[in-house]
């Protein structure tokens, strides 16, 4: 089974202007590819056949890119008219998702995982939610995800104190259902409104990966994963 894949690329990436100012942060080019395709291509080498962008600020540079399609896929662009924050920006997408369950990436961060693993971690547990979760040295600069012996998310910590943690690794599965909870057209995060609404329910699960997750969101992260990602 295969699911849409929706990719939230709407933020203004005020943090890496200093080095990408002539276009959105997920279209900043990586070893001459903007990070954005490498995520759709990289997604679709697991069966992934159907994305949903959505696109925010400097939406116009995201449509013209892939207006003209890659080999065997769907590549659809969804505009939010202000921004929406994450899991506001997929309930404007609603209506182009088609499939009972998606997959929903951050569109500036990357971690190797095995979609497809993760695609059956979410069926076997029944989840309500899968959240892809990778330990860093330093869960400080990234906020922290709280488990359960069983796997569960019982909370998500923001930026705290540094040290060695899980974090979220931007890389989800949902069910298409539970956009109903989402207040349509208003600013709603996927962290701090929809998960935890879920969470109280029991059904979010951490999907631990030992894979390195790379965040090309400051000039830092942005290099490093130029130079670990060719």
């Amino acid at each position: 089974m295969t699911m849409d894949a929706v990719i939230l690329c709407g933020g203004k990436g005020t943090r890496l202007q200093s080095v990408v100012s002539d276009r959105p942060k997920p279209m900043a080019a990586l070893n001459g590819k903007p990070f954005l395709q490498m995520l759709v291509e990289y997604a679709a080498g697991f069966g992934v056949a159907r994305f949903i962008l959505c696109a925010g600020h400097m939406a116009e540079t995201i449509e013209e890119h892939f207006s003209a399609g890659l080999p065997g896929l769907e590549i659809l662009v969804s505009r939010e008219p202000q921004p929406l924050d994450t899991a506001g920006a997929v309930k404007n997408a609603e209506g182009l998702i088609k499939t009972p369950q998606f997959l929903v990436m951050n569109g500036d961060s990357f971690c190797r995982l095995d979609l497809r693993a993760f695609m059956d971690f979410h069926f076997s547990r029944k989840a309500r939610a899968s959240v892809a979760v990778a330990r860093v040295a330093d869960a400080g600069s990234f906020g922290s995800v709280a488990m359960d012996g069983a796997g569960r998310i019982t909370s998500f910590r923001e930026k705290s104190a540094a040290g060695e943690g899980y974090v979220n690794a931007g890389i989800y599965i949902l069910e298409k259902a539970d956009l109903a909870a989402v207040p349509p057209g208003v600013k709603y995060s996927m962290e701090r409104d929809l998960l935890p609404s879920l969470i109280s329910g029991g059904g979010v699960y951490g999907c631990v990966t030992a894979e390195k997750l790379f965040d090309i969101g400051t000039p830092e992260g942005y290099r490093a994963a130029g130079e670990q990602l060719k």
